[in-house]
């Protein structure tokens, strides 16, 4: 194993999914002989009308971006990928993503939400594609120790999950208000319910430098949380944070996105300097 492997400890990560137009003609409308794209089209509208939104079930989509931030055991940023880049095929990105949890021993997911959405995509993506996911389902292992456990925060650290106390209560305005919060950039030019037509206009790479942004936001309010939990010192996130703003400026040559990034940044104003 790499030196690398031995130093992940989290992988942050988030998905952009887009819903398979052929499997949603051939189950929502049977025998009309639609085209996928008509398929996706009308079964959006009638989501809209019949639930005020548009978005089509997780059980229905294929990943098509997926970005990981390897953050070491002292959670600092080791590396940023996007899976399968520039292909970006589902079936590879599955399965990479999987083994790629695997190779690293196993660490700790850390999402937004992930439990109620990111990690059940995979799950299914992987059952599509006849990946085998023994490590991550550990049925034989006793039921706390497993994995999937919704209370397991050594195997997945929902962010979400943490801030809501598990559901007691809601967390109005997501990732975007949890990055606002610490002066981090959030939502810019592109939204989640942009993806589907995204993709159907042919822009993966929009949609990939989307999804670079999120991963980093989410590694900020990751890093604001373990401060909240007592992981770290605010002093120490300060430092890790400031690390990550130049990593981040090193990068943008070839991550054209990160500029854009950086300029919606926001230092984080500090009130206990002013006492």
């Amino acid at each position: 194993m790499s030196e690398l492997s031995n130093e992940v400890a989290y992988l942050v990560f988030d998905i952009e999914s887009v819903a398979d137009g052929e499997l949603v003609s051939r189950l929502q409308y049977p025998g009309e002989d639609l085209s996928g794209d008509e398929a996706i089209s009308r079964y959006r509208a009638e989501l809209l009308e019949q639930k005020g939104s548009d978005f089509i079930p997780y059980t229905f989509h294929l990943p098509v971006s997926v970005v990981i931030a390897k953050i070491s055991r002292n959670f600092e940023l080791l590396d940023l990928v996007a899976l399968d880049q520039p292909e970006f095929r589902p079936h590879v990105i599955t399965k990479l993503f999987w083994r790629g949890w695997e190779h690293y021993n196993c660490p700790t997911f850390v999402t937004f939400n992930g439990r109620g959405f990111d990690i059940p995509l995979m799950e299914v993506a992987a059952f599509r594609y006849g990946l085998s996911l023994g490590r991550w389902f550990a049925l034989d292992a006793r039921s706390f120790d497993q994995p999937r456990y919704r209370y397991n925060t050594d195997k997945h650290f929902d962010l979400y999950e943490v801030l809501t106390n598990y559901g007691a209560s809601r967390f109005n305005g997501g990732l975007n208000l949890a990055a606002n919060l610490i002066g981090k950039p959030g939502k810019m030019d592109v939204k989640g319910s942009m993806v589907q037509d995204l993709y159907q206009d042919g822009k993966l790479a929009e949609i990939n430098d989307y999804c670079r942004c999120d991963v980093l936001d989410t590694y900020f309010v990751f890093l604001r949380s373990m401060v909240l939990t007592g992981r770290i010192s605010l002093e120490r996130e300060q430092e890790i944070v400031a690390n990550t703003q130049s990593w981040i400026l090193a990068e943008a040559e070839r991550q054209p996105v990160f500029k854009q990034y950086l300029e919606h940044w926001g230092d984080w104003e500090n009130p206990w300097l002013e006492e």
